[in-house]
């Protein structure tokens, strides 16, 4: 087996929950980022938990989810599922999920992590219109993610290496890279190509439950490009406050999709971004987030 299918078997495992009671799934957590659970880990999850109650095979259109507390990679993720409504086209979802937290002595507490409410459709014939797909040098034009971390893991201190130089589950090719050790302020728009190109023939439940996964990479980083930080930056705390995503229209993530990506506002420590992915000229999907960037300056 390749590197590289391994990686594929661990995203499919991330997305492969357990019932443990009628509408009560377990997820295993995975160290995607770090000790803290990835964020797209627990919506990738959450969907695959909702479209396991659904009595018809039906796609989601949308869902909205708050990032309550960070998980720990240790510990697998309990997630509840509450039927909200099964109408003849839509259903409607409530995923609340929990970790256990151990204390010296006494019983392990219950944690909310994350609470998400998600619609089901099937799709069908409507009126159509969408804008334009944004015009970027294509992905056979691009140097992937990994290949450009040579340039410079140099910069990074040694500390830091081994966990930088790690290789993505999704191939990533960015449009523009930026250099993550020493950015310069620039206009908080940015776009990369990306596929997972060994996924092969999955569900809608699982490929949409992938895309939201890929959707938490790059996202609130956006916010950071006008002030000329990254997440390499001293004394930044940054983090994923909520997620909103609507998907438009069929999509196949084992061909490269344009994630377009843009930031119009930061304020009260706080940066809200804005995703479009795009294949073969159609809008797929929307994604929307709010994330902390808190920066603490060490007093001298």
């Amino acid at each position: 087996m390749s590197d590289y299918s391994q990686l594929i078997d661990e995203l499919l495992a991330t997305v492969a929950l357990i019932e443990v009671s009628p509408d009560v799934f377990e997820g295993k957590s995975h160290d995607y980022v770090g000790a803290r659970i990835f964020g797209g880990q627990v919506l990738a999850q959450a969907i695959m938990a909702a479209a396991h109650t659904l009595d018809e095979d039906k796609p989601c259109h949308s869902l909205h989810g708050y990032f309550l507390r960070g998980g720990d990679i240790n510990q697998p993720v309990i997630y509840q599922v509450r039927r909200l409504r099964d109408g003849r086209s839509l259903s409607a979802r409530e995923v609340t999920a929990i970790q256990y937290k151990q204390v010296r002595g006494k019983p392990p507490v219950e944690q909310v992590i994350f609470s998400m409410i998600a619609s089901f459709s099937p799709m069908e014939e409507g009126l159509e219109y969408q804008e334009d797909m944004p015009v970027y040098p294509p992905p056979e034009d691009l140097l992937a993610e990994q290949d450009l971390k040579e340039d410079y893991v140099g910069k990074v201190p040694e500390a830091l290496k081994s966990r930088f130089m790690r290789r993505r589950h999704i191939e990533i090719k960015p449009v523009k890279p930026r250099d993550p050790i020493h950015p310069e302020p620039m206009k908080p728009k940015q776009a990369n190509w990306l596929r997972i190109r060994e996924l092969g023939n999955q569900p809608i439940a699982i490929q949409q439950a992938l895309l939201a996964f890929s959707s938490d990479f790059y996202l609130v980083g956006t916010g950071l490009m006008s002030h000329g930080i990254s997440f390499m930056t001293s004394g930044l705390q940054a983090a994923s406050i909520d997620h909103s995503m609507h998907f438009h229209r069929h999509f196949d993530l084992n061909d490269w999709l344009l994630y377009d990506m843009w930031s119009d506002t930061t304020s009260n420590a706080m940066g809200l971004n804005h995703g479009q992915f795009w294949q073969d000229g159609k809008l797929v999907a929307t994604v929307q987030q709010e994330g902390l960037m808190r920066l603490r300056v060490p007093k001298s």
